[in-house]
């Protein structure tokens, strides 16, 4: 789960529109919002992503679309040579738990709380995940994990994936304290020196549910045209994630 901030979005205004490793920091603006109405804003988008059929339709709906594209795309290549990146966090595990207890506690994010959670081991599978990264696999992919979980607490993410039986083959985590941008993460699965004996992988397909989850992409994307984002449902495949994300730190236009 990366960085994030409290907000006060659109949600608050339309009902909802559409792991960190530190505890985060207010922003500017919801530091000076109105009291409660941040927290309105993220109960909203919460109660969407843990009660509606619209949420388990998209995640599932995604994760097909981005299977068909990796089965389109590997075609023709040797199994053991290409490989999928999938981020962790909102994207094939689900930490909405984690929001309804401290909702319920009337706490905010803490790397206290953050870190007791992660170490649970029981964040359930985002829908369509186990499918995904089935398919791949029977496709001759390889799956590489990528996320901004901490080093620290990497061996807790890996025995949650593998209770859930979700496969993988190389699990990359952020350094402590390192930078959240995972490209040098993914040059090392590219150039082989990911996890020993996994050897070079091309990257065709990756699944996030942050911008920064997509090479060299950031939120300045969002004022770009359209055709900015000609790989998004080609190569880029996006799970949605209301609760938190790296637009809380770039207002709204």
């Amino acid at each position: 789960m990366p960085l994030r901030r409290p907000v006060l979005l659109l949600l608050a205004v339309a009902g909802l529109s559409c792991g960190p490793s530190a505890p985060p920091a207010r922003t500017a603006a919801s530091a000076t919002a109105a009291p409660g109405a941040a927290a309105l804003a993220r109960s909203h988008a919460l109660r969407w992503v843990r009660g509606s059929a619209e949420y388990r339709a998209v995640a599932v709906e995604t994760y097909r679309a981005a299977l068909a594209a990796v089965e389109r795309a590997s075609a023709g290549r040797p199994a053991g040579s290409w490989a999928v990146s999938v981020d962790a966090d909102e994207t094939i595990i689900d930490n909405s738990q984690y929001e309804v207890e401290l909702e319920e506690k009337g706490e905010t994010v803490t790397d206290a709380t953050w870190r007791a959670w992660v170490k649970r081991r029981e964040r359930p599978a985002v829908p369509g995940a186990a499918a995904f990264l089935e398919g791949v696999r029977r496709l001759g992919g390889r799956v590489a994990v990528v996320s901004n979980t901490s080093e620290s607490l990497r061996g807790d993410l890996a025995a949650n994936l593998d209770s859930l039986g979700l496969p993988y083959d190389v699990l990359l985590c952020r350094p402590d304290g390192g930078d959240e941008r995972k490209e040098s993460r993914w040059k090392a699965v590219a150039d082989g020196t990911a996890r020993p004996g996994l050897g070079p992988l091309e990257i065709l397909v990756w699944v996030g549910d942050n911008i920064q989850d997509f090479p060299g992409q950031g939120q300045e994307l969002r004022r770009r045209p359209e055709s900015a984002y000609a790989e998004f449902g080609v190569r880029w495949f996006v799970i949605p994630n209301p609760i938190y994300g790296s637009w809380e730190k770039s207002p709204p236009d």
